[in-house]
C-alpha cells in the first residue's frame, strides 16, 4: 500500500512504497540520489549501482518506489529510501518548460502562466494555491459556525447585477445573456430565506483594466446577513471571518507559507476605522475626491501600520454618489453611505455595507437614477422587497487580491491558477 513522503520518516526499518513525480537526479562518484515528489512534499531514494536506469528517468517522469526505510539526518524528514525497487509509471516525460527542482522560479510571469499546466507543479508556484486553499476553508468555517447557509447561485444571468461595471454578453439559446458580475441580488434575496449565507463563486467583470490587481474572472467570497442594526455588525462579522481565514491558513498552510518566507499578520480585535471625509484628509487627497486612489490607499495603510500596529484599516462612510443603488445612506447625512472598504496593507480587499430593506426606498433610489423598480432588470430582485426583507447586509472578498497582499505577490496573477484578463484566455 502506498504511503506519502512525510510519512517516511515514521516507518524507518520498514519496506515501504512511494510513489510521485522524479523531481531531481543527483549523482555522486559512489551513490546517485533520485528526489520524489508527490502532493506532500519530497523523499530522498538512494540508488547504488543503477547509473543506467537513473539516466532513463527524467525528470517529471511519474514512478513508484518500494524500498527499505533508514534514517538520515540529511534526508528529508531526516529519513530516506534503500535498495529501492523503481517501477515507472509512464513513459519518460520531457523536460519540463521550467526547472522545476530549483528552489526559487526561475522563468518570468509570462513563461510561468504561458505553461502553468506544468509550472504549478513548481513547489513555490503551487503554494500560492495551497495559500488560497486553506483561506477558502477559513471562510467557510468560520461562517459555518457563525450559523450561515452556504448557497450557489447562477452564473448565467438575463440583465446586469450591477449597473456601472461593463458585462460579457453571450448567446443564450438565441437570446442576450450575461455572465454575472456578482451574486448580490441573489443574496440579498436568500436573506430573505436563511438570515445569513454565503457563496463562493466565480465572477466576470468585463473591465478594462490591464494592472497587477484586476483580473476579468475571480473568486469572489461574499457573504450577507439579515437583523443588522447597521453595517458596523457586518463589519464585525468580516473580522471574524479574516481572523478565521488566516487561522486556517497558519495551521493548513504551514509549509506553503515557509516556503514563500512569509509571516502571518494579525487582524486586532477592533480594526481602526476611518471616514471617508476623515481617510480624504490623512491621506493629503481634496475633500471633494470621490473615491480612494491606489496612493491614497497605501497611505493610509502606512497610518495604520504606524499608528495602530496594524495591516487592516476599514474606511466608512464613502459617498453615496460611488455607491450602488441598493447601498444603505447614512441617517445623519444622507450624502454618506452606511458602507465600508476594508484595506489590507494599503490595497483594497473588500467592499462591503448595508443595504436598502424597504421597498419604497428602492423604488425612491430607482426613480432617483431614472430608472423604474418595474423595469425587467430589478423586478423579480425586488419581490423579496415586496413582501418584507430585514435589514441586512453584506461583503465581498476578492480571494486571489487577499493571497496576493498577504503573500506578497507583485501580481495577482501569481497567485492565480489560471488568470483570465485582458489578454490572456489559455492556457
Amino acid at each position: 500500500m502506498r504511503i506519502l513522503n512525510h510519512e517516511i520518516p515514521s516507518a524507518v526499518g520498514q519496506t515501504v512504497t512511494v510513489a510521485g513525480w522524479v523531481h531531481r537526479r543527483r549523482r555522486l562518484a559512489a551513490v546517485s540520489f533520485l528526489v520524489l515528489r508527490d502532493r506532500s512534499g519530497l523523499a530522498q531514494i538512494v540508488l547504488k549501482g543503477a547509473q543506467e536506469q537513473l539516466d532513463e528517468l527524467s525528470e517529471e517522469t511519474v514512478v513508484q518506489v518500494t524500498g527499505t526505510v533508514a534514517a538520515n539526518p540529511q534526508a528529508p524528514g531526516g529519513a530516506e529510501l534503500v535498495d529501492p525497487v523503481i517501477v515507472p509509471l509512464t513513459e519518460p516525460a520531457r523536460t519540463p518548460p521550467i526547472e522545476l527542482w530549483r528552489p526559487a522560479v526561475g522563468a518570468g510571469l509570462p513563461v510561468v502562466l504561458d505553461n502553468a499546466p506544468v509550472a504549478l507543479r513548481h513547489p513555490a508556484v503551487r503554494a500560492g494555491w495551497e495559500v488560497a486553499a486553506a483561506a477558502l476553508h477559513g471562510f467557510r468555517s468560520t461562517l459555518d459556525g457563525l450559523d450561515f447557509t452556504e448557497i450557489q447561485t447562477p452564473k448565467i444571468v438575463g440583465t446586469a447585477t450591477e449597473s456601472g461595471a461593463n458585462v460579457f454578453a453571450l448567446d443564450y439559446f438565441g437570446g442576450p445573456a450575461y455572465l454575472a458580475q456578482s451574486p448580490q441580488f441573489y443574496k440579498q434575496t436568500m436573506v430573505g430565506v436563511f438570515e445569513r449565507v454565503y457563496e463562493v463563486g466565480p465572477v466576470f467583470r468585463a473591465e478594462p483594466h490591464d494592472t497587477v490587481r484586476h483580473l476579468a474572472e475571480y473568486v469572489s467570497l461574499d457573504a450577507e446577513l439579515g437583523f443588522i442594526n447597521d453595517h458596523r455588525d457586518v463589519l464585525a462579522v468580516l473580522r471574524e471571518v479574516v481572523a478565521g481565514m488566516l487561522a486556517a491558513v497558519g495551521s493548513r498552510a504551514g509549509t506553503a507559507l515557509e516556503r514563500l518566507g512569509v509571516e502571518l499578520p494579525e487582524i486586532p480585535v477592533e480594526v481602526p476605522v476611518l471616514h471617508f471625509s476623515e481617510a480624504l484628509k490623512l491621506a493629503g487627497a481634496d475633500a471633494g475626491e470621490p473615491d480612494l486612489s491606489p496612493a491614497d490607499e497605501r497611505a493610509l495603510g502606512e497610518w495604520a501600520l504606524r499608528e495602530h500596529g496594524s495591516d487592516f484599516v476599514a474606511v466608512e462612510g464613502y459617498p453615496m454618489v460611488k455607491r450602488p443603488f441598493y447601498t444603505h445612506p447614512q441617517p445623519s447625512d444622507p450624502t454618506w453611505s452606511n458602507s465600508f472598504d476594508l484595506l489590507f496593507r494599503g490595497v483594497e480587499l473588500v467592499t462591503g455595507g448595508q443595504r436598502l430593506h424597504r421597498y419604497s426606498d428602492y423604488v425612491a433610489a430607482l426613480e432617483a437614477r431614472g430608472e423604474s423598480a418595474e423595469a425587467p432588470a430589478y423586478s423579480s430582485y425586488l419581490q423579496a422587497f415586496r413582501h418584507g426583507m430585514p435589514p441586512h447586509g453584506g461583503f465581498a472578498i476578492g480571494l486571489e487580491r487577499f493571497v496576493a497582499r498577504l503573500t506578497g505577490a507583485e501580481n495577482v496573477r501569481e497567485v492565480t491558477l489560471f488568470p483570465r484578463d485582458l489578454h490572456r484566455l489559455t492556457p
